[in-house]
């Protein structure tokens, strides 16, 4: 089965070919036979009843400094393409949003992956809310009273924006810290978005599990560990990444929100496990394969196409 496959993402040349999930699902893309189409997300339009992007045809390789080729600038409309892989990194904000919204008009016609109406309504902060029973004690408002009486009633905690990626302003607030009032103007003073505040899992220090799902099974994790001094284990502020095998705790988390992934289309998933609570379900472009590949020698990548390809023929 040949493919032709567009791939929305933010531009290609800044991805470290040895670590970004994109380029190597693209790079499997290609091995397998699939045609690349490569665009820009402010690329994707609406024109008179058809949804179009304006990229380029896309070869890439694994080579440092020279890893992608582009052909002529072209528009294609998205009802003549197979797959469309939806890989952007957040900020989840509206021009994200209205992305989904595009992209659901021509899905399941083309299989957009993830699903782009379930993107939109499982963001990573929020899905993990329907299995309280796995997570920890969380609160999501920006009143500053309630944020406050969560934190006196826990005492320790993380506080961070709701839609934020990366470990990008993420705060430990202790018992004796004196600081939420400020955080709580600083974030203000940025947008308008609740906060989210999870009590503080003092086990991130032993790491915080990546647990990669395909089609709703685990396929394999990496241990990501604080550096020395940080709270925040995520792998673009400094964090570790260690080989690791999933628990039984962790394979039981996974058992119970796996069916719920596959039935909603998201195909590729990325969760994170701290001492055996979920903290986050990573959909709209988890990270992780090019790590677990290298230390499990699994093809990850491939599991990945593989539900892709099974997908597109039942379609």
């Amino acid at each position: 089965m040949s493919l032709s496959v567009a791939i929305q993402m933010d531009p290609i040349a800044g991805v470290d070919i040895d670590a970004d999930s994109t380029f190597r699902l693209a790079e499997e893309a290609q091995a397998r036979g699939h045609r690349l189409f490569y665009y820009h997300p402010e690329d994707l339009a609406y024109d008179e009843g058809q949804v179009r992007a304006t990229g380029w045809d896309l070869t890439v390789r694994r080579e440092r400094g020279n890893h992608f080729s582009l052909g002529e600038r072209r528009s294609m409309d998205m009802d003549d393409c197979d797959v469309v892989l939806l890989r952007q990194d957040p900020p989840f904000d509206m021009a994200y949003i209205t992305n989904t919204h595009l992209l659901e008009r021509v899905h399941p016609g083309t299989l957009v992956v993830n699903d782009p109406f379930w993107v939109r309504n499982c963001p990573e902060k929020l899905l993990v809310l329907d299995f309280p029973e796995l997570s920890a004690p969380t609160m999501i408002a920006r009143s500053i009273a309630d944020l406050r009486a969560f934190k006196e009633r826990h005492g320790d905690v993380i506080l961070k924006p709701l839609y934020g990626n990366g470990g990008a302003g993420v705060f430990r607030l202790t018992p004796e810290d004196r600081n939420l009032n400020s955080l709580h103007e600083l974030f203000s003073g940025v947008n308008r978005e609740p906060l989210i505040m999870q009590k503080f899992l003092p086990a991130v220090s032993e790491g915080d599990k990546r647990v990669i799902l395909v089609d709703g099974e685990p396929v394999g994790a990496i241990n990501r560990v604080p550096a020395k001094g940080e709270t925040r284990s995520n792998m673009h502020v400094g964090g570790r990444p260690e080989k690791t095998a999933l628990t039984e705790r962790e394979r039981e988390i996974c058992a119970a929100i796996g069916p719920v992934l596959k039935e909603r289309g998201l195909v590729f998933v990325g969760i994170d496990v701290i001492g055996g609570v979920l903290t986050e379900i990573n959909v709209t472009s988890p990270t992780g394969i090019q790590e677990l590949e290298r230390f499990d020698g699994v093809n990850i990548a491939e599991k990945v196409w593989q539900a892709i390809e099974a997908r597109a023929a039942a379609d």
